[in-house]
């Protein structure tokens, strides 16, 4: 199944799925690069989508993730975001990452971040990339840390 059909299905879907939370709302659904971003607009129900920690969100997404392997027999990278919470915590965290980064540079040492989900992580390693900062995850599961790296160590020091 190709993309883009993989995209209407997951729209479909999703739909169908916030109508059980009672909620009739037009999901919008685009393509990025490979990642299918679904958006919901924002509605009265937008913390209860979300959930404490985002974890309804999460259980929202891996049901849907689920149901789009199921219809099309392929992984697809899905994207669900709750009325721009999660592109706005991600300009957020950008906007820390580059704080550390810039401490990183300024005080010449690595620095270890607090444990963070995979998608955090990711948000910060692509601002390290981005600044010319070697960074790396440490750790396992919830306890799974980024560290950034100052680049002034002998290169065979870094752990990429």
């Amino acid at each position: 199944m190709a993309m883009d059909e993989a995209s209407i299905f997951a729209k479909e879907y999703l739909e169908d799925l916030l109508s059980f939370f009672g909620l009739k709302v037009d999901v919008a659904a685009s393509l990025d690069e490979d990642v299918i971003q679904l958006d919901i607009p924002s509605t009265y129900m937008n913390a209860s989508l979300i959930g404490t920690r985002s974890e309804t969100l999460r259980a929202i997404h891996a049901l849907t993730a689920a149901a789009v392997q199921q219809q099309t027999g392929e992984h697809h990278r899905l994207n669900i975001d709750v009325a721009n919470y999660k592109k706005q915590r991600a300009e957020r965290l950008t906007r820390r990452a580059q704080d550390w980064i810039k401490e990183v540079k300024q005080k010449g040492r690595d620095k270890q971040l607090k444990p963070m989900n995979a998608a955090d992580r990711r948000i910060v390693h692509k601002a390290a990339g981005a600044e010319g900062i070697v960074s790396e995850s440490v750790g396992e599961g919830d306890q799974r840390r980024v560290v950034l790296k100052n680049g002034s160590q002998p290169a065979e020091e870094q752990e990429v």
